[in-house]
């Protein structure tokens, strides 16, 4: 076996495979979900201190004039940013836009329904309810991968 050698392969492991050991193949991808599902935390300023939350553990951010609040699972935080700034540095942590001042976070939704104004309210885990406007119905399709047996719903 030359170890010296190594040549890449599909997997880009830089040609371990090639070298004698098959079973890597079946561990590369397991690191990479366990990478990927790993939890992001974050760093706010709250009464003097920095305290550090996950962001799965984040219901929903609320504006309030030129502030935010911050609705986490056991506790709430004001901080004072503007839902624009905290929209782009959550949307890629699974946040989505659904009112002119409410994000959500797409893993604590667990249902949607439409209320008798034509907008839809949408019920996170733990009973909270927010509504999404007209203007944000669009961002409802991130709220799954797949959408099943549900026609047109988020697509109207």
């Amino acid at each position: 076996m030359d170890f010296g050698h190594r040549s890449s392969d599909e997997t880009g492991n830089g040609g371990l495979l090639d070298n004698g050991y098959p079973h890597i193949r079946e561990v590369v991808p397991q690191t990479r979900t366990l990478a990927i599902g790993k939890s992001v935390r974050i760093a706010i300023k709250a009464k003097g201190r920095i305290l550090f939350i996950d962001a799965a553990d984040v219901i929903a951010v609320e504006a309030k004039g030129n502030h935010v609040l911050l609705l986490h699972t056991s506790s709430s935080h004001m901080l004072r940013e503007s839902i624009s700034t905290m929209e782009e540095k959550l949307n890629p942590h699974g946040f989505v836009r659904i009112h002119r001042s409410v994000l959500v976070n797409a893993a604590l939704v667990e249902e949607i329904h439409l209320s008798s104004t034509g907008e839809y309210v949408l019920r996170l885990r733990g009973g909270r309810e927010f509504t999404a406007t007209r203007t944000y119905k669009k961002n409802l399709q991130l709220l799954a991968q797949l959408w099943i047996g549900i026609g047109g719903f988020a697509l109207e």
